[in-house]
């Protein structure tokens, strides 16, 4: 079955298009579009959540780097000016978000392919750009959909357990551990998907279970706070998340609340699945106890979505991720296979 969802990120027309992204912070009460003609719009929708999610971070910021190129074949730069652009919004893109690592993965790839570049035309530069965007994210479509064929086989029936956003919206089409609900579905596996609400921005009330009911999937919104009652009175037989960094070691971050739900897990014997792409594996860290954590506005927590439910004044803390170290970790899913247990000498095929 098709994800009927729209797609969050897409790029219209050629060398002189544009990206186009779906505002994530609209839904779901609206479907909207923001064309991003500069390189300062994809940053904000970068860093304003417009666009979110590991794998979809890295494709936006891979066609933002066009969008700061098609100005050289617009104005007929030469093709050193047309290079120094785009290194500049590599630089400036990296400075969006700090945590998810398929942005700095994919920025990488872009400054590869544009260090690659000599005695061409601007148009033929922009072309090749334009192509290993296209690539960045053709790729990131085969591997969703292979994480879902991996992860499918692990459910049998019953209730599943999910955790911030992990579908199309978050990557370029099935998602990562949606994918493996959606496919499991599309199987006609008879399960049942809780999602978390997801604070202190509702990704799983706003998107996940949207995206569920756009593709028939059974789903039940709780609140964070419930996961453990749920677990408890025996309505969830797996648990499984996304990723927006994992160690050499198999440490995984991800949106905060994960290793929480990790621990609940352990305690009541349930397994605890990671599905991410081998884009999100930072092989340069080893613990993660060294991934960045970033830390987001006040606001979020004391005024959300424009209201005030808390005092002027209160201190906050709110970081927008946590790290679940491996041995909480049942198995991650890949799009080359499951990997389990998770270890550093199991992960490391996926290094080369």
């Amino acid at each position: 079955m098709k994800n009927t969802a729209p797609k969050s990120v897409f790029w219209r027309g050629e060398v002189d298009g544009c990206l186009v992204l779906l505002d994530q912070t609209q839904l779901p009460a609206e479907c909207t579009f923001l064309d991003c003609w500069d390189v300062s719009t994809v940053w904000e929708a970068i860093k304003k959540l417009r666009v979110r999610g590991a794998p979809a971070i890295g494709i936006a910021a891979a066609y933002g780097v066009c969008v700061s190129t098609r100005q050289a074949v617009v104005q007929a730069w030469t093709l050193a000016q047309f290079k120094e652009s785009a290194r500049q919004a590599i630089d400036y893109l990296a400075t969006s978000r700090p945590t998810a690592v398929n942005l700095f993965w994919a920025l990488r790839r872009m400054e590869q392919r544009l260090q690659s570049l000599e005695e061409r035309s601007v148009e033929a530069a922009a072309a090749e750009m334009l192509s290993e965007a296209r690539a960045i994210h053709a790729e990131d479509i085969a591997m969703c959909h292979a994480i879902g064929r991996h992860g499918a086989a692990l459910l049998g029936e019953g209730g599943v357990l999910t955790h911030c956003n992990t579908g199309g919206l978050a990557t370029s089409e099935y998602g990562t551990a949606l994918s493996v609900l959606f496919t499991a579905h599309d199987q006609g596996k008879k399960i049942h998907v809780f999602a978390d609400e997801t604070r202190p921005l509702l990704q799983g009330a706003r998107l996940t279970a949207w995206e569920l009911m756009q593709h028939g999937v059974p789903v039940t919104l709780i609140t964070d706070s419930m996961a453990a009652q749920v677990m408890r009175e025996g309505k969830v037989q797996a648990v499984i998340i996304g990723a927006d960094r994992i160690t050499a070691r198999g440490d995984v971050a991800n949106k905060i609340g994960s290793y929480g739900l990790a621990i609940l897990a352990q305690h009541h014997r349930i397994p605890f699945y990671v599905a991410a792409p081998s884009s999100t594996f930072d092989f340069s860290m080893e613990s993660g106890d060294s991934i960045p954590i970033e830390q987001r506005a006040a606001e979020e927590i004391t005024e959300p979505f424009g209201k005030r439910i808390a005092p002027e004044g209160v201190e906050t803390y709110n970081p927008a991720f946590d790290v679940t170290p491996a041995e909480l970790i049942t198995a991650l899913i890949t799009e080359k296979g499951v990997i389990q247990p998770v270890t550093k000498t199991a992960i490391a095929p996926l290094a080369f």
